[in-house]
């Protein structure tokens, strides 16, 4: 095996590092100012270490027939880890990643390029403007996976970015997003609450204990206008090596309570983690 070596290098957010797994011959942790942001096994890019990103996958995996191609957006980038599983899981399929760091952009480009004919477009633009730009009814499916540092921007969390979002996607699609937040959870219901408001479908996947509040962590939201496939999802996630679990219906609008949708005039962004390691993107 041939020892790999970190790379360091200034990005426009902040420092970059692509860190070497000694285990597996060619993957690498990308870390933005020492918070993980990606994991990526170029030769095996099915192989999904963070758990968001398996719960994201999940959803993937049901969105149609095994195999069958789709169009995906991306919002975020990282080191592309679910453009890469879904190019090989289902060959054909178009995508695009929206990602503002240029710079991250070259790293990873440098660094972990994409397999040759992957389908995958990449723009280094903000995600929302180039959002709001797509045509209408472009894509089964929308992933938002945008994080500022370690924070979720504010003008991706308002109703208007929500509506953005049902607008591009195709009747039928679907849009999941990676979010993290703690108890009391102001942050998480609050994006719950913006998203039933545009979309009449919604569930909530995330570990237990992150749902109790006893600790800060991911949560993926899933939200659509057609049903979604809970059950699907739940014995999926059960299954996972950190399990976890997906709230729906009734359970759901427990959760949500009384907050409200934001608007662009009220967002914010998403929480600031603790102190520690935490996975953002």
């Amino acid at each position: 095996m041939n020892e790999q070596i970190p790379v360091i290098r200034d990005v426009d957010g902040g420092t970059a590092r692509l860190l070497p797994d000694v285990d597996r011959e060619r993957a690498w942790l990308l870390t933005v100012d020492d918070a993980p942001q990606s994991y990526v096994d170029l030769d095996e890019p099915t192989h999904l270490e963070f758990e968001y990103a398996r719960r994201l996958a999940h959803v993937v995996d049901r969105a149609a027939e095994e195999g069958a191609p789709l169009d995906v957006l991306h919002l975020g980038g990282g080191a592309l880890t679910l453009p890469r599983y879904v190019a090989a899981t289902r060959p054909g399929s178009r995508q695009d990643v929206v990602e503002a760091d240029r710079g991250l952009l070259a790293l990873v480009a440098e660094h972990l390029p994409l397999p040759e004919g992957s389908g995958v477009t990449v723009h280094g633009a903000d995600a929302r403007a180039w959002l709001e730009a797509a045509p209408a009814a472009s894509f089964d499916l929308i992933v938002g996976d945008v994080f500022g540092g370690s924070r979720v921007p504010a003008h991706l969390t308002s109703s208007a970015y929500a509506r953005a979002v049902r607008r591009a996607l195709r009747p039928g699609g679907g849009y999941l997003a990676n979010l993290a937040d703690g108890a009391p959870f102001a942050f998480l219901r609050s994006q719950l609450a913006t998203f039933a408001e545009v979309f009449p479908e919604l569930a909530l996947v995330a570990e237990p204990a992150v749902l109790r509040g006893r600790r800060f962590g991911n949560a993926v939201l899933v939200a659509s206008d057609a049903p979604l496939d809970t059950a699907y999802l739940a014995r999926r996630a059960a299954a996972d090596p950190f399990p976890a679990r997906v709230e729906e219906g009734a359970s759901l609008r427990r959760f949500i309570g009384d907050a409200r949708p934001v608007g662009d005039e009220d967002a914010v962004p998403s929480p600031v983690p603790p102190g520690g390691t935490f996975t953002v993107g």
